[in-house]
């Protein structure tokens, strides 16, 4: 018959243990051993044996807090943790700035009708390296190509004169355009593939890597990294020209690229073992595979379950509907050639002016027939410049960092939930796609869904800006690019509808008295001054009213003034003045000194400053 014993299964430190085995010798053998003095024989393996749970305790322990995002330590096990919860840690920081690019270009035309020769323009393909030599060689790259043949509202060029000749007339012409640059390195690491392994897996081992560039098999196929290996489809810009887009190419000036998803078969994912390697995983399938290509229908969606009964109960993803497997093709017989990024770091907040030189110059000149000595002196005059010091270099994550930046990434998994969501992603998009000026969101109204219209949950008002930086309404090219920016981001059941919203240009007048002994004319423009940075198109948004009462505010803080008398704002309209074609009722949208916007969403614009702003000194 077993022996019933009490054992306790709370004790797990050493002091605990040896406490517990003291105890039970005494309760259950009190005859056979009872010397318990710190050097007997019988104490040693006692203590062996609470050293032995000891250890064993604090590993347990150990393994189980490992397992929770809030408390593990283990550096691997927390990046782990957080690809889990959809986070990619940051190993490095890098700095970015904003660098301008000048080139001159010869005159052309008549004299005192002289203009820019842009047949001279140069084109800097992107990935250009530019080298900083403050204490030290820093090293950043442009991340998209500077054309100076080309200007629009989200790329402009800006022209000066350089220089000019006896009779006043421009000899040489310079062109500045800015592009944004990151503190990298371009490194090239090469990896041989023989048969196709599923989930093959290579190494990059490199300090302060900062993320694949590219990846280029040896016949040419350019392979894409996703966010995980099930996911198919991509985003893909295409140049926007009458070739691959002959209804939106008419809007090239203001949407240069047309952004469309792409289904890729090729492609690999991405993630960092440790704060010095970064693994790439392929996918599980060949090339001879056809399953990427199958578009879903009642007789391939769950073609992969064992029983017809699991697909009553299975949640089934867009990517991957036939439960394949396949995950895209897996590199065989080929050598991928790998292009990283390294760099980042507190060193690379250089300051400003220092950015000025550029390594392994790669220009050219778009057009030939060219004068051969004008083209050199054009091209030796490309230089660069960062007219502001560079900023967000840094460390990568700390612990504390992943897992704060888990847990964020956790709740909001990318897509757009709130209205405010789809305004900030909306602004988000790059520039090359169209530039949006202003956005603003709400929910559909019942009276603006046409008659036989199916009603949208959302309607996403937007505007853009011409050449000029002014407001206009943003084009078709643009809307398209927007909405397939969002289709990636958009709940299942959510439904948009993107629209213009109304431009009312306004003018301002206002009267002031000026203190005794103050210029009038230099107050008087002072105030203008401050009208047009409060009217400044940056400042306003869509429904925004004016609150008349923070002019008189303005105003009156402006030194000189002693009393503003009057402030009034009016409707500027007319395409033919070169103002909007809707008019507005201000006196009647005023209320309590608050020019209210309508119910359709619109927004203010003073869209000539320098004229729609005037003023004048009066007495009392």
């Amino acid at each position: 018959m077993a022996i019933r014993r009490n054992i306790q299964y709370l004790n797990k430190d050493f002091t605990e243990l040896r406490t517990s085995l003291i105890d039970y010798a005494r309760t259950y053998f009190p005859t056979t051993y009872n010397d318990f003095s710190p050097s007997s024989p019988g104490m040693m393996f006692m203590e062996m044996s609470a050293y032995v749970g000891d250890i064993l305790s604090f590993y347990l322990d150990n393994q189980i807090q490992e397992n929770f995002l809030q408390y593990a330590r283990q550096t691997n096990n927390l990046y782990e943790l957080a690809y889990m919860f959809g986070y990619k840690p940051n190993v490095t920081q890098v700095a970015t700035v904003d660098v301008s690019f000048y080139q001159q270009v010869p005159s052309i035309g008549s004299s005192g009708n002289k203009t820019p020769d842009f047949t001279y323009s140069l084109f800097v393909p992107a990935n250009t390296a530019i080298e900083s030599t403050s204490s030290g060689s820093i090293n950043f790259i442009i991340q998209d190509p500077v054309d100076f043949s080309v200007s629009s509202s989200g790329d402009p060029t800006e022209i000066t004169v350089y220089s000019i000749d006896g009779s006043g007339d421009p000899t040489f012409f310079l062109l500045k355009k800015i592009r944004k640059a990151i503190s990298s390195n371009i490194n090239t690491t090469q990896f041989q593939f023989t048969n196709p392994q599923q989930f093959s897996t290579v190494e990059i081992s490199s300090p302060n890597i900062v993320g694949i560039l590219d990846v280029v098999d040896s016949d040419g196929n350019i392979w894409y990294e996703v966010d995980y290996l099930a996911q198919e489809t991509i985003y893909d810009s295409i140049k926007n020209t009458n070739v691959n887009d002959p209804n939106l190419s008419q809007y090239e000036g203001d949407t240069p690229y047309l952004l469309q998803l792409k289904q890729v078969q090729r492609r690999f994912a991405t993630r960092f073992l440790n704060s010095n390697t970064l693994q790439l995983q392929f996918g599980a399938g060949t090339n001879t595979s056809t399953d990427e290509e199958i578009l879903p229908n009642s007789d391939n969606v769950g073609l992969g379950l064992p029983f017809e009964i699991d697909k009553l109960t299975t949640a089934f993803s867009p990517q991957n509907f036939i439960f394949t497997k396949n995950y895209g093709i897996a590199p065989s017989n080929t050598t991928l050639t790998v292009r990283y990024l390294t760099g980042g770091g507190v060193g690379s907040n250089v300051p400003a002016n220092t950015i000025n030189t550029i390594r392994n110059n790669q220009a050219q000149f778009l057009n030939s027939n060219l004068n051969a000595t004008t083209a050199n002196v054009i091209f030796n005059s490309l230089i660069v410049n960062n007219l502001q010091a560079a900023d967000g270099g840094g460390d990568g994550d700390s612990v504390e960092e992943i897992r704060q930046n888990a847990s964020a990434n956790f709740s909001s998994q990318l897509r757009n939930v709130t209205q405010d969501d789809y305004l900030v992603r909306a602004l988000s998009m790059p520039s090359k796609f169209g530039v949006i000026s202003k956005a603003y969101i709400e929910p559909t109204k019942a009276q603006s869904v046409a008659s036989g219209a199916a009603a949208s949950i959302l309607d996403l008002y937007i505007l853009s800006f011409d050449n000029n930086s002014k407001l206009t309404n943003a084009s078709q090219a643009l809307k398209q690019n927007l909405s397939t920016y969002l289709s990636q981001y958009r709940m299942v059941n959510d439904s948009i509808s993107i629209k213009d919203a109304f431009i009312v240009n306004i003018g301002v007048n206002f009267d002031i008295i000026v203190l005794p002994n103050y210029n009038s004319n230099e107050v008087l423009t002072k105030c203008i001054i401050s009208l047009q940075n409060f009217f400044a198109t940056k400042n306003w948004q869509i429904n925004e009213p004016i609150i008349l009462r923070d002019i008189y505010i303005l105003l009156d803080a402006i030194e000189g003034v002693q009393t503003v008398k009057l402030v009034t704002i009016y409707n500027k309209v007319g395409t033919v003045l070169g103002y909007s074609q809707y008019a507005y009722d201000i006196p009647g949208a005023t209320i309590n000194n608050v020019v209210y916007p309508s119910i359709d969403p619109m927004i203010f614009e003073v869209k000539y400053p320098n004229t729609d702003i005037q003023g004048r000194v009066v007495t009392l």
